[in-house]
């Protein structure tokens, strides 16, 4: 069983956590069988070793208990025997051995009667020393007369390092195993008087309130003497000083690390000041891309993965020249008013790539906490930074483009109004210094390029709206949805269903039957899963059948999708008498509204109204059959019709509720 930074020696006992599969594969083993294991130091960190890996000399032990641990198990093991490994190979998931016994020194002297003696003399002076070891050790090595196990013993005792052990384990001669033990138990004497007199100077300048502080300083004087690495703190500055901060930000951070030297890590406020400063570091406060200012390259990109949206497209190369003319503009704040599926989203990425900037994402639905945009106080357990400050991090840059979506969507709450904190993000004279509630350290927002998107304004918060450049993005025409279609969905839905050009191709009247009938949208995201629809039902056929190639034509558009979902009533509802229309607006696009209207006979010139219409089309009505009433004779209506007939209006959909200004 190969073991990281452990060695056990021979007439030793130990315990070890085992989590590789190999290692757990070789407990099971032994533990089926004898319980013996051999036990090999690694050369190295690797997680599957071979014996090129291992060193050669290790210990036999016997596994004397096993419990399961999460992750693994754990085992207490007995050193037996000092073994060499001849032959390393790996069968059935775990490490087979074959080993040569290694005999032990025996020789006996006096110069190893005084290393002897010497040991004894050290272990009395070490447990003078340190309170914390049981004098039962004292004992126990008076009582041993073999030199063999005295060392073994205090070896497994003391603080040394597993290349050490293992150097011991290794050595033939007693003698030289003596000395290593003896030399190694002397230094830890010289610790433990030094720790004595730091304790000792400590406590005089001391008092106990500072007791926290007074463990910090022995522990800093104890690196300090045994010449180890850097602490934490010297690390933090290293890395303010590599990051490049900004002045101010730098002097905040140096400040918290100084903070951080004053108390333990054991302080509640230790750990928080730890994920500030690594929150500090990594935010990019200085860090952008190259824009690319060619706004010839730049309408290349968006057309190829736009199409039409002249409007926007223009707005963005118009930045990208004067940018060029002007190297210091602020960018511009957009918001892409649409129907959902006209490419709001989508078009914000291209427009990263086409600008060559990084692309950041905040969907802003149903957020009614303002601390998600700002960030928490530190005061607050689990306090972190806003979005926004997340985001930049995520960016890893100052310039990204970043697209705040649903913006309509963002509510008031208990805890305050979102979108009120969002009017400093997108204030061109507030956002060069952004104050996130958590770093509470200007950032710089001016260099970033926002795109919000909204299905409406009605929602958006007036002063917010204020701020934005609208640009509407409305639904796209049959054509337009065709063309879309071919250059777009069809090869991205053939790409995703592992199809190839020749095993499947729509006709142009298949894409159309699909969005008039199958579809009811502004946009062309069902227009795409009807075509990915299609696309695996060609693709189950092509997996059965290798040479099956499709042309999707409209008349197999039904085997593919089933019935019709959607039918053009226009021609035949206008076809007949008392049925007029109407053009209705809702939030997938337009749409044709049928007013039918019946004379009743028998009744008193009443007004019926159904279709759950709202005031102002109830008004609508009721002005148009007065007008109706004062024009009857120029409409050769006679008036006795309209006073024994009673008038039923009725607008289709009733489930739906209808109104409008313009009704």
């Amino acid at each position: 069983m190969p073991l990281r930074e452990a060695v056990v020696l021979p007439m030793s006992v130990a315990p070890l956590a085992v989590s590789r599969p190999l290692s757990v594969e070789a407990v099971n083993r032994a533990l089926a069988g004898n319980r013996m294991v051999l036990l090999l130091l690694q050369k190295n960190e690797a997680d599957d070793p071979s014996s090129d890996d291992l060193h050669q000399v290790g210990t036999v032990a016997v596994i004397r208990q096993m419990a399961k641990a999460p992750g693994g198990m754990r085992v207490l093991v007995e050193g037996v025997a000092r073994v060499r490994a001849e032959f390393l190979q790996f069968e059935h998931g775990y490490l087979r051995a074959l080993v040569k016994p290694l005999p032990e020194s025996t020789e006996s002297s006096i110069e190893i009667d005084a290393h002897m003696r010497r040991l004894r003399d050290l272990v009395d002076r070490a447990l003078s020393l340190a309170t914390g070891l049981s004098p039962d050790i004292r004992t126990l090595v008076a009582s041993l007369d073999d030199p063999l196990r005295i060392v073994y013993l205090l070896a497994s005792l003391l603080d040394m390092k597993a290349e050490d052990k293992q150097k011991l384990l290794e050595e033939n001669s007693l003698l030289v195993k003596l000395h290593a033990v003896a030399s190694a138990l002397a230094r830890e004497i010289e610790v433990l008087e030094l720790k004595g007199q730091i304790e000792s100077k400590a406590e005089k300048e001391m008092t106990d309130a500072q007791r926290d502080y007074l463990l910090r300083q022995q522990l800093k004087a104890i690196q300090s003497e045994l010449g180890e690495g850097d602490s934490e703190a010297q690390q933090l500055r290293k890395k303010i000083a590599d990051a490049k901060l900004p002045d101010a930000v730098a002097g905040v951070a140096n400040r918290e690390v100084d903070r951080l030297e004053r108390m333990g890590a054991a302080s509640p406020e230790y750990q928080m000041i730890r994920t500030y400063l690594d929150w500090v570091l990594e935010v990019p406060w200085s860090v952008r891309t190259e824009d690319r200012l060619d706004p010839i390259e730049a309408r290349r990109v968006l057309d190829e993965d736009h199409y039409d949206l002249d409007k926007v497209k223009e707005r963005i190369v118009e930045y990208l020249a004067v940018r060029k003319l002007k190297g210091d503009m602020k960018g511009p704040i957009l918001c892409f008013v649409g129907p959902p599926g006209v490419g709001k989203t989508s078009l914000g990425q291209s427009i990263a790539r086409a600008m060559n900037r990084k692309f950041v994402r905040i969907s802003l639905g149903g957020i009614r906490d303002e601390a998600e945009i700002r960030g928490h106080r530190r005061t607050y357990i689990g306090a972190m930074p806003g979005r926004i400050v997340q985001a930049m991090k995520n960016a890893g840059a100052i310039n990204p483009v970043m697209m705040l979506d649903e913006i309509d969507k963002v509510s008031v709450g208990i805890q305050g109004d979102p979108a009120a904190a969002l009017l400093e993000v997108l204030d061109p004279a507030q956002n060069h210094s952004f104050r996130d509630h958590y770093l509470e350290i200007p950032l710089d927002l001016s260099h970033v390029l926002f795109i919000a998107t909204a299905n409406q304004l009605g929602t958006i918060h007036p002063a917010l709206l204020d701020r934005m450049e609208i640009i509407y993005l409305s639904g796209y025409t049959e054509e337009e949805k065709v063309h879309i279609a071919k250059m777009y969905l069809v090869p991205r839905q053939r790409d995703e269903h592992g199809l190839k050009p020749e095993q499947i191709a729509f006709d142009d009247e298949a894409i159309r039957r699909i969005i008039s009938e199958y579809t009811r949208e502004a946009g062309v995201r069902s227009l795409e899963r009807q075509i990915g629809t299609v696309a695996r039902k060609v693709a189950a056929r092509v997996a059965t059948e290798s040479t099956y190639t499709a042309r999707v034509e409209a008349r197999a558009i039904p085997e593919y999708l089933g019935p019709a979902r959607f039918r053009s009533e226009a021609a035949f509802r206008l076809s007949r008498p008392g049925v007029a229309t109407g053009l209705a607006w809702t939030e997938t696009g337009g749409d044709v509204l049928f007013i039918e209207a019946v004379l009743l006979p028998g009744g008193g010139g009443h007004l019926t109204l159904t279709g759950q219409l709202g005031n102002v089309m109830q008004e609508s009505a009721r002005a148009a059959l007065s007008h109706v009433r004062q024009q009857s004779t120029a409409l050769g209506i006679p008036p006795e019709m309209l006073t024994k007939h009673d008038v039923h209006i009725h607008v289709p959909a009733g489930a739906i509720p209808k109104d409008g200004p313009s009704a």
